[in-house]
């Protein structure tokens, strides 16, 4: 199925699911929307410990909430909704299990080592014992041993409340600096609805009016066949050439956001 094709009963899908929604319109936007989980499973699975197929799993979870939540009337490109609901889903998955941080297994060993050293000297010592005597006890370099620790720090997630620096009155925590997932999707799905009007004031004066009717305004096409003067099959031609120009138009700026 072309590109433009795709996009058009992507469209239509996310119209029906909207007035009348059912798991089976809604099954069928999941199968011809795959790609977008695919794509940032791919990308998280670089940076985490976590199986490609687990987020992927994950990922449908996300792109099902995008669906149940895009109201295709806003004008947004449900490509650029959708990918924060999916990315967001994987992320809280990691954060439930741990980590997003790749540690080395040579350092997870090292880490498991060291701890065990760790107790039994400090039950020989009567007192927690120096890196260096960690180190030599493992027989490793200082500076790996070192290495390792920060590694195992740097794996545990932040608090929130994490003080991230300081204002004239108060210190900024972590939280604070973190984008709210649903006020980013909402930026998104407007700077969307922006590139879409855009691209829908370049098409040809009757396209844009059957594109707005019969999706914007829910007309039936031999209703909208009156409104602009044509025959209902001329509105199908209109409708289908308006769809197969927006993709066009829109495609760069959607390829742009997800490749980011």
């Amino acid at each position: 199925m072309a590109t433009q094709s795709v996009g058009f009963r992507v469209m239509e899908l996310l119209i029906a699911y909207y007035r009348n929604p059912s798991i089976e319109v809604r099954n069928q936007i999941v199968k011809l929307n795959f790609g977008l989980v695919r794509k940032t499973a791919h990308k998280i699975s670089w940076q985490c410990a976590e199986p490609y197929e687990d987020l992927e799993q994950i990922g449908y979870i996300g792109l099902i909430h995008a669906i149940e939540r895009f109201n295709p009337h806003q004008g947004g490109v449900f490509s650029s909704f959708a990918v924060p609901y999916i990315r967001g889903e994987m992320l809280h998955f990691l954060r439930d299990k741990g980590s997003l941080v790749k540690i080395p297994r040579r350092w997870q060993e090292l880490q498991r080592q060291g701890q065990k050293v760790g107790k039994q000297l400090a039950a020989n010592l009567g007192r927690l014992p120096k890196d260096a005597e960690i180190a030599q006890e493992l027989k490793i370099p200082l500076q790996k041993w070192q290495e390792s620790k920060l590694a195992a720090q740097n794996r545990k997630p932040l608090s929130l409340d994490a003080a991230m620096g300081n204002t004239a009155d108060a210190p900024i925590t972590l939280g604070e600096t973190l984008l709210d997932p649903r006020q980013q999707a909402l930026q998104h799905w407007e700077e969307d609805r922006q590139q879409l009007q855009g691209a829908i004031s370049q098409l040809e004066e009757k396209t844009q009016a059957a594109i707005e009717f019969v999706f914007f305004r829910e007309l039936p096409r031999k209703e909208v066949a009156k409104q602009i003067g044509v025959s209902p099959m001329t509105v199908s031609r209109h409708i289908q050439r308006g769809v197969s120009e927006l993709v066009s138009l829109l495609q760069p700026q959607t390829s742009k956001q997800l490749a980011s």
